[in-house]
């Protein structure tokens, strides 16, 4: 992963996301609910993005102290905007490598964790930050998001879309989790949307951010491409549909 463009393309679209990420807010209500512990003290969430998750950690957990981060600036200027000063404790790091304040009782992301360059290292970070009994729980995209798009570039020999096709399977996912923590949990949910045409498709992951590194580079998408992408589409699914894959883990500090 080229964190630098993952950061600029979340950044070029912190002030649409809200309109167009459903899917984000539907896991985030999700995951909300496989946490039904609620004396937490200590809350840190990673890739806290506009800060829709965050108001749902706010609300269920209003006696605890709750610091998020996220990489892009921009993001997180858009969720400071939702809360009072001094309500959350917001920072601008790169979760993966910057130095955490203290222990947590909980540590939780929505939809963040599949822009990790080595998500078994940070888990095995997040274990060491969290308390004696200290529970994480995140939602994750899984390699068959977009199975579709990729499917119809792939019948092109185009090169793949985003980084889909390596986000950790739910079988990586239970051997990180079971190699560090105990109680560990996995479910899986297939969300899928459907578009008048290609380009509402393309519309709502490029203003959602999760294009990943886009393309491949080598790709030139020009109009005839994008046609034959389009019929390509059709003609395997008769429709423009889109699969999100999804994983909702939650583990207890061993």
């Amino acid at each position: 992963m080229d964190k630098r463009i993952i950061t600029r393309n979340f950044s070029r679209c912190a002030h649409t996301y809200d309109r167009y990420a459903d899917i984000q807010k539907r896991a985030a209500s999700e995951l909300l609910g496989l946490i039904d512990q609620v004396d937490f003290r200590n809350i840190l969430e990673i890739g806290c993005g506009t800060g829709n998750y965050t108001l749902l950690l706010m609300k269920k957990f209003k006696q605890a102290k709750l610091e998020a981060i996220d990489l892009s600036e921009r993001m997180v200027e858009v969720a400071c905007e939702k809360f009072k000063r001094g309500e959350v404790d917001f920072r601008v790091a790169d979760a993966e490598n910057t130095e955490l304040r203290e222990n947590y009782d909980l540590i939780t992301s929505n939809a963040c964790f599949q822009w990790f360059e080595d998500l078994r290292k940070a888990l095995r970070k997040y274990k060491g930050s969290l308390s004696k009994e200290g529970i994480i729980a995140f939602s994750i995209f899984g390699p068959g998001t977009f199975k579709e798009l990729n499917e119809s570039l792939k019948s092109l020999g185009l090169s793949a879309f985003g980084n889909g096709v390596s986000f950790t399977s739910q079988e990586g996912l239970k051997s990180i989790l079971e190699e560090n923590f105990k109680e560990a949990q996995i479910k899986e949910a297939l969300y899928e949307e459907t578009f008048l045409c290609l380009k509402d498709l393309l519309r709502k992951i490029k203003y959602t951010g999760i294009r990943g590194e886009g393309f491949g580079a080598k790709m030139l998408f020009t109009p005839r491409v994008f046609e034959r992408l389009q019929d390509c589409y059709l003609g395997k699914f008769k429709k423009i549909k889109a699969t999100c894959q999804v994983f909702y883990c939650r583990a207890r500090k061993g």
